[in-house]
């Protein structure tokens, strides 16, 4: 996976992942109208294609779509590790359809037919809660410091105090998975998600067990973490 650079000053792309014409007329009207730079695709397979090469910082992705459903493209974005927040349509409301799209990795989920405000609400909401804004640098897409540590991406490998901090691959992505969504409360079930696929199944205590070793490695005090912070009835934070 690539990552793209952008000018600082360039606006914020939305691309709305649609089928129906009219909808996603509307919608490209009113988020220019925002200020937002709108990319538009009518199935499944172009918004994946759209999705990887301008990297925007936003989906609007309906669920109903010709070619690949909604969920499997969202599910084929998680699982490649992009994070940008993903806000779903769909004309189907049932609770089961919400906690897959949820679970799956989903931003937030919204029901048609929807209130134009209320979706422009959730997307600029959304925007403000990326994990990775367009006007970070190309260095900062690759390494990221905290305290007094330092971790390469490219490398995968942190310091601590200019001292090598050793980590087994699965700690480097919860990590990352905290790291990259900075400042966001993350229920364990969605790190799970992220860090090993929709496929696999853990449970609350294999987060908490991550989260201790992290704490143990990289906070001055582990009993009272400043950087890896319980978000009670949720999960975790990361903060730095």
């Amino acid at each position: 996976m690539t990552n793209r650079v952008r000018d600082p000053q360039a606006p914020r792309t939305v691309l709305v992942v649609e089928d129906d014409a009219s909808i996603a007329l509307g919608l490209r009207i009113n988020l220019q109208g925002e200020g937002y730079r709108v990319l538009v695709a009518e199935d499944g397979e172009r918004g994946l294609d759209l999705a990887r090469t301008e990297s925007p910082d936003l989906i609007v992705l309906d669920v109903m779509l010709p070619n690949m459903n909604g969920l499997e493209v969202l599910q084929a974005l998680r699982s490649e590790g992009r994070t940008m927040p993903i806000i779903i349509l769909s004309a189907r409301t049932g609770e089961m359809d919400k906690v897959t799209g949820l679970e799956l990795g989903a931003e937030d989920y919204v029901a048609k037919p929807f209130s134009l405000a209320e979706l422009l609400a959730r997307v600029r909401a959304g925007l403000r809660r990326a994990p990775m804004p367009r006007e970070e640098t190309a260095a900062a897409l690759t390494s990221h410091t905290f305290a007094d540590v330092v971790i390469d991406t490219n490398a995968r490998t942190v310091t601590r105090a200019g001292g090598a901090v050793e980590m087994t691959a699965r700690e480097f992505d919860v990590l990352m998975c905290l790291i990259d969504n900075r400042g966001r409360a993350m229920a364990r079930d969605e790190i799970f998600q992220r860090v090993w696929g929709p496929n696999h199944h853990g449970t609350p205590r294999t987060i908490d067990n991550f989260i201790q070793q992290l704490r143990a490695k990289l906070e001055v005090d582990p009993q009272a973490p400043a950087h890896f912070q319980t978000v009670r009835g949720i999960g975790y934070r990361f903060t730095g």
